[in-house]
């Protein structure tokens, strides 16, 4: 069940360090909220394909649903409720306000992910 793929942990990581500098650095309106939502389901794609042994299609829409679970916990204000709205890293990770706009920038990364993999590909492939 659990595998080390080089290249998808590298990507990890870069996508990693790419998030910190835009939350660190990016005050902008458009790269910073929906560019960082685009990349971190991304970044969570290549973590799961990196460490667990999981075909592409589920590693992508496990991804999405796991983003799609932490921005529906915004909706319901789990930072307040939880007593950690006033930790930086807690408003970093779990956000602190629902947006349509990041669904979307959860899907469309995910959909470049499903591009650039081009699972139905394989299948075509294992049809001959």
């Amino acid at each position: 069940m659990f595998t080390f793929r080089k290249t998808y942990v590298l990507w990890a990581i870069a996508l990693f360090i790419i998030e910190v500098l835009i939350a660190r650095y990016l005050q902008d309106p458009i790269i910073r909220p929906y560019g960082g939502d685009f990349l971190v389901v991304i970044l969570v794609y290549c973590v799961v394909r990196g460490l667990i042994n999981v075909p592409v299609l589920p590693a992508a829409v496990g991804s999405l649903v796991f983003a799609y679970l932490v921005e529906s916990l915004q909706y319901g204000n789990l930072v307040e409720l939880l007593g950690i709205q006033h930790h930086r890293l807690a408003l970093l990770v779990l956000g602190h306000q629902f947006e349509w706009l990041d669904m979307l920038a959860y899907t469309l990364g995910t959909a470049l992910v499903l591009v650039l993999e081009r699972p139905w590909h394989q299948k075509e492939v294992a049809l001959r």
